[in-house]
């Protein structure tokens, strides 16, 4: 009786944790708080990364609006998103109600997104400069911007196109570089290896999902994300990388200790 009763527990365990991770965790947004830079009592500029959205039948435009909230909330200066604006846009991709959500997202210093993988494929290519267009957003595509801060110092935003199924090239990317400080928008976290000789600062990718499912002893990584996948890392020539672990789910729409992520920086320069 006792064995059949820890054959139970661990059944009802099991089955708990699949509704969880179907049902609770893919819906819940945690916003995480970074400090980049030393502080030396200016006011720092508020950045954050939004990555992976994803948006499919499985996670909507109504959650979309969570995020803008949350976002807002922040009052960030500046709004990066690393791209995967959609799972499949051939499937699924109501672009109006979008746009409209996209477009009430508030900061300032500007938004600024990249090409991601999944930007390209299900026939988003033609849309989804379209889409972030309309929505206030600047795409940078093997290019960059320098934005002007109220210190008198100024920011480059430097962004690839995608690794995997654009064509990236970091010479073309950096080429109006006019600042002291760069952030590089990648949104495959493995190439950060190959730019690590050109004097940038900081580097925000996604792609990873954070693996999604996280297993003990086993975590599911994607290409281009095998390397760095999750978080912060410190790298050569003193640069940062942050992995952000995106917001939605691809594959299977389901999240196991990887709870979808805004990531916030107080980045002083």
């Amino acid at each position: 009786m006792k064995k059949r009763s820890i054959v139970y527990l661990f059944l009802f365990a099991i089955i708990g944790m699949v509704l969880y991770a179907f049902f609770i965790e893919p819906k819940r947004i945690v916003t995480h708080h970074y400090t980049v830079g030393t502080n030396d009592g200016q006011k720092p500029v508020k950045i954050v990364q939004l990555s992976d959205i994803h948006i499919q039948e499985n996670y909507s435009t109504t959650q979309l609006e969570k995020i803008v909230t949350k976002v807002n909330n922040e009052q960030p200066d500046m709004i990066l998103f690393t791209g995967d604006l959609f799972d499949n846009y051939a499937k699924y991709g109501p672009a109006e109600e979008v746009i409209a959500a996209l477009d009430r997202l508030s900061a300032p210093l500007g938004k600024y997104a990249v090409w991601g993988n999944h930007d390209y494929g299900g026939g988003a290519a033609h849309a989804y400069p379209e889409i972030l267009a309309a929505s206030g957003f600047q795409l940078l595509e093997n290019s960059g911007v320098n934005v002007p801060l109220s210190n008198g110092k100024s920011v480059y935003i430097g962004g690839l196109d995608d690794s995997m199924l654009g064509n990236s090239f970091i010479e073309e990317t950096l080429a109006g570089r006019q600042s002291d400080y760069t952030i590089l928008m990648s949104h495959e976290p493995d190439k950060a290896d190959d730019v690590l000789d050109h004097d940038i600062q900081l580097i925000l990718s996604g792609h990873s999902h954070g693996g999604q499912v996280k297993l003990p002893f086993f975590t599911i990584k994607n290409v281009l994300a095998e390397k760095y996948y999750d978080g912060f890392y410190s790298l050569a020539n003193e640069t940062t990388l942050y992995v952000n672990t995106g917001l939605g789910t691809t594959k299977i729409p389901a999240r196991f200790r990887v709870p979808p992520e805004i990531a916030v920086f107080d980045l002083y320069v």
